[in-house]
C-alpha cells in the first residue's frame, strides 16, 4: 500500500473559479496563468478545465510546449519574454506571443529571420520595479519596436504592485495611461487581485486580464478577504491519514524539541505529512487541520515526514481516520489554503508551488 499523502485536483473548481473571473473580468479576454506547473496543480492535469480561456500564460518554452502538444492552438504568451536569441526560433515555429521587457529583447528580434512577425506585449514598469520599461523610455521602445519588420501587433502592459491591499492601483493605473494614452495596441493590466477588487473599472480591466491565483482557489487579498468571499473553490486538496495515536497526560511533550507541552489530558494524533512533503516545517501549533471533517489543530513541530494533531475534539478518530490538511474534505467541509499558510507566515500561491514530487497527485472524477 503507498503511503497515505495525496493531492487531489478538482477540475470542476477549476472551471469554476474560472467562470467567477470570467464574470468579474466583463468583455476583457482572459489568460488563465499556468506558470510554476499550474501553481503546482500541474498542465497536464489543470488543462481541460482552463481550457475555456482565451490564451495561457506560461514562464518559459517548456511549459508553452506542453500546451502545444496537448492541441492548444490559441494564444500563448511568455510572461518573462525569451531568455536568449535561439528562443525565437521556438517562438516562431510554436506562434508564441511573448513579453518585451528590456532593449536587449528588441535587439534579439531586429536580428530574428522569420516568415511570421511576433505578437509582442510591451511591457512598462509602472511602479512596481521589475521589468520592464521606465515610463520616460517606453515610447521609444515602442518606435523601436514599431519598426521591425519581424513584430506583427505591440500589445501594452504593466503589472499592479498594491492591487491587493489599500494602496490600490490608481497611481499605476494613472502612469500607465499617461504614457501610453495614443499609442495603439492592445492593454493588459490586471491579475487576479485587480480583476476582484477593481473590476468595477474598465480601464483596469483592460482588453486582456491575467488571472493566476484566483483559478486555483486562493483569494488574492487574504486575510482581507476569503477564497469564499469571492466565490471561488479550492482547486487542490492535500490530504493524508493517521498512522497513529498517542494519549498525553498534563506535562507530556510533543515533537522535536518538545515545543508543545499538554496542560490537560489529550490525544494527539500522527499524520503522514511533513515538510518533505510540501508541507511547510516552520507551521507553528495550532495551525488548522480537519480530521474526518472535524476541524482542529496541529501541535509541536512538524518533521521530515509526520507531524501531529490534537483529536481529543473528535473522539472516533482512529488509525486510517482520513485528514485534509488543505482543501476540500470528502465530508463537503473546506479548510483554505490560505488558513494555513497564513499560520505559516506565507501565502497560498507558495503551499501550492511548494508540492513535493513523491507526493501523488490525482484528478477528482
Amino acid at each position: 500500500m503507498p503511503r497515505p499523502i495525496h493531492a487531489l485536483i478538482h477540475p470542476q473548481a477549476l472551471r469554476h473559479n474560472l467562470a467567477r473571473v470570467r464574470q468579474a473580468a466583463g468583455d476583457a479576454k482572459v489568460w488563465a496563468v499556468v506558470k510554476a506547473r499550474a501553481y503546482g496543480h500541474g498542465i497536464e492535469r489543470a488543462f481541460d478545465a482552463l481550457r475555456g480561456a482565451d490564451g495561457f500564460a506560461v514562464l518559459d518554452l517548456h511549459e508553452a510546449q506542453t500546451l502545444r502538444d496537448l492541441g492548444w492552438r490559441a494564444p500563448v504568451l511568455l510572461l518573462e519574454g525569451v531568455f536568449e536569441q535561439r528562443d525565437l526560433e521556438l517562438c516562431s515555429r510554436l506562434d508564441l506571443w511573448h513579453v518585451i521587457h528590456h532593449e536587449a529583447h528588441i535587439d534579439m528580434l531586429s536580428r530574428h529571420k522569420t516568415q511570421a512577425p511576433h505578437r509582442v506585449f510591451l511591457k512598462m514598469n509602472s511602479g512596481m520595479n521589475r521589468l520592464g520599461f521606465t515610463p520616460s523610455s517606453f515610447r521609444s521602445a515602442w518606435a523601436r519596436l514599431n519598426a521591425l519588420p519581424q513584430v506583427d501587433e505591440i500589445s501594452l502592459m504593466t503589472h499592479f504592485a498594491h492591487a491587493d491591499d489599500a494602496l490600490g492601483v490608481a497611481e499605476q493605473l494613472s502612469c500607465f495611461h499617461a504614457h501610453t494614452h495614443d499609442l495603439q495596441g492592445e492593454r493588459s493590466l490586471a491579475n487576479s487581485a485587480a480583476v476582484l477588487r477593481h473590476g468595477h473599472d474598465a480601464a483596469v480591466l483592460a482588453d486582456w486580464v491575467r488571472p493566476g491565483i484566483a483559478l486555483y482557489g486562493s483569494a488574492p487579498d487574504h486575510p482581507l478577504h476569503t477564497a469564499a468571499h469571492w466565490g471561488l473553490q479550492p482547486a487542490m486538496s492535500l490530504r493524508s491519514s493517521l498512522i497513529g495515536l498517542q494519549d498525553l497526560k498534563p506535562g507530556d511533550e510533543v515533537g522535536y524539541g518538545g515545543l508543545f507541552k499538554a496542560d490537560r489530558p489529550m490525544r494527539i494524533g500522527v499524520v503522514a505529512c511533513g515538510y518533505a512533503d510540501g508541507y511547510p516545517r516552520h507551521t507553528p501549533s495550532g495551525t488548522p487541520v480537519l480530521v474526518d471533517g472535524f476541524r482542529t489543530y496541529t501541535v509541536g513541530r512538524v518533521s521530515m515526514d509526520m507531524l501531529c494533531v490534537d483529536v481529543t475534539p473528535v473522539p472516533a478518530a482512529q488509525v486510517g481516520s482520513r485528514v485534509t490538511l488543505w482543501g476540500s474534505d470528502a465530508s463537503g467541509e473546506v479548510l483554505c489554503i490560505d488558513e494555513v499558510a497564513a499560520a505559516a507566515g506565507t501565502v497560498g500561491y507558495e503551499l501550492m508551488c511548494a508540492l513535493a514530487q513523491r507526493v501523488a497527485v490525482t484528478v477528482d472524477v
